[in-house]
């Protein structure tokens, strides 16, 4: 009889987690499921959805395709992990962060704001970041935003953890600034790949969509301009090596007519070779009276000592490191003997609790490209991002996720600083985040759990961890001076009482 009854609640779970993944194929019914499988093979290609370039994924007439079976990490790359900070953000994360602010003259008085309209701005810049969903300023952005909007300008270099609202406020510093009369380059916003490039320019066209007569170029690999051109565009975004091709090889910008100078993820920057040194090349054929802002999401020493190189007279605002941490993010930890009993503590979870869109990381890539395997012939829908993936291949990726298409991205640590999804609801780590020296890698761990909890809600993060790794988790905890609580995968009431 327990039998019976056991093999029945399997039976269920199994339906309610192929009705997460595949909402509208369990609507269907199994009898047209080879035939959507089928048409779905066609349309998406599964490298190009999954990210996996071979594979021993089953096809529809039983054939197998190879998968690599390799144990390497993926290899980090703070830009790949910042990539995302500015693709899916659509509002501000509600932060109780204690915002430290440095005055470069301590005499003069500290103001914040609590709404847009106390800063005075045009009415057309009011009706673009109230079209973007932003009802009031974030904490950060009290701070930051009456500096960075003053008069004369300030200069500031600026901590800010994803989602509050950063990008969004160097944004509406260089709108405020631009001429729309005036016919050439007058922000000019520097970032360390070309996706944050982009990124930070859709931002500006949804923000700055009221101001009909500003434009945005892109100074990025692949974007040919001619010697000689005349750039009529008032604000430019760009990669360092091609911004400084375009004003001092071409001649395509004048940089002494740049009236408000960003320079975005420092602590990328500094992380990749030459983008230091060209920064601050660019920087130094600035005109003195321009306003240099800096922002950067971590401050060790390295990224201090070049914010101060690169930013004259700077206001500084910082988090206070003991603060990083998300209180709003529930953490436990499943005891697993191996990867199987992981996956299989992973569709108890799922099973037991209602669930809008899901990240899983995982240490290598081995492990990332087996579990979605695993969860692919079990019939979900998820996507694989991972460091293989040509730049198209993620955008398409990210994209499809953004848009729901696909309910859960299995990841490496390419993305762990990357996706700010209102429906991202849980985050696994389905390996703990380790160092060369298999130390816990706090700020990876920290970046990793920062995707769910989002935008003022309550979040759920589960690392499955091996009996041997406790210890590690262990002083995550002290670390971060959290609880991580443990649970049991088998518990279903259990798992059935969590709540956001």
């Amino acid at each position: 009889m327990l039998i019976e009854i056991s093999r029945f609640r399997l039976e269920n779970l199994k339906k309610k987690i192929f009705c997460f993944f595949c909402p509208d194929l369990a609507a269907i019914g199994a009898k047209n499921l080879s035939l959507i499988v089928q048409f779905s093979n066609l349309i998406h290609s599964q490298k190009n959805l999954l990210g996996i370039k071979s594979a021993t994924i089953p096809n529809v007439d039983g054939s197998v395709n190879r998968i690599e079976d390799d144990d390497e990490d993926d290899v980090v790359d703070l830009a790949a992990n910042s990539l995302l900070n500015k693709l899916i953000r659509q509002s501000l994360v509600e932060s109780s962060h204690r915002v430290e602010v440095l005055q470069k003259d301590p005499s003069s008085p500290l103001y914040s704001v609590k709404t847009f309209e106390e800063l005075r701005l045009k009415e057309e810049l009011l009706k673009g970041i109230y079209a973007m969903g932003f009802n009031r300023p974030s904490k950060i952005q009290e701070m930051a935003l009456p500096m960075m909007l003053a008069h004369p300008p300030q200069n500031l270099i600026a901590q800010s953890q994803s989602g509050t609202g950063k990008t969004a406020a160097f944004v509406l510093a260089m709108l405020s600034r631009v001429n729309a009369l005036k016919l050439f380059p007058q922000c000019l916003c520097l970032a360390p790949t070309y996706e944050l490039a982009l990124q930070t320019g859709r931002v500006v066209e949804r923000m700055g969509k009221f101001c009909v007569d500003v434009q945005v170029m892109y100074a990025i690999r692949g974007n040919q301009i001619p010697r000689g051109t005349d750039v009529t565009k008032q604000i430019v975004i760009g990669t360092p090596g091609t911004v400084l091709d375009w004003c001092f090889k071409r001649k395509l910008i004048d940089l002494t007519k740049i009236r408000v100078f960003v320079l975005d993820e420092a602590d990328v920057m500094i992380d990749t070779q030459g983008f230091a040194d060209q920064s601050i090349r660019i920087q130094r054929a600035l005109p003195s009276e321009c306003q240099m802002l800096l922002f950067s999401a971590t401050f060790e020493d390295s990224v201090w000592q070049f914010a101060e190189r690169i930013i004259p007279d700077p206001n500084v605002i910082k988090l206070r490191k003991e603060e990083l941490t998300l209180n709003n993010i529930r953490q436990y930890y499943v005891l697993c003997g191996n990867r199987k009993d992981k996956y299989q503590a992973l569709c108890n979870i799922y099973g037991g609790i209602t669930i809008g869109q899901a990240i899983i990381f995982c240490q290598t890539r081995r492990n990332a490209k087996w579990l979605t395997v695993e969860m692919m012939q079990d019939g979900h829908q998820v996507s694989l991002l991972s460091g293989e993936l040509t730049v198209d291949q993620r955008a398409s990726i990210i994209q499809r996720f953004r848009d729901g298409k696909e309910k859960v991205l299995i990841t490496t640590n390419v993305c762990a600083r990357g996706i700010d999804v209102k429906q991202v609801t849980i985050v696994v780590n389905f390996d703990l985040p380790v160092n060369q020296a298999e130390e816990p890698d706090y700020e990876t761990y920290l970046h990793r759990i920062g995707r769910t909890g989002r935008f003022g809600k309550k979040g759920l993060a589960f690392n499955m961890i091996e009996v041997d790794k406790l210890p590690l988790l262990m002083k995550i905890q002290d670390h971060f001076n959290s609880s991580i609580k443990q649970l049991d995968p088998e518990d279903m009431d259990e798992i059935e009482k969590i709540e956001y």
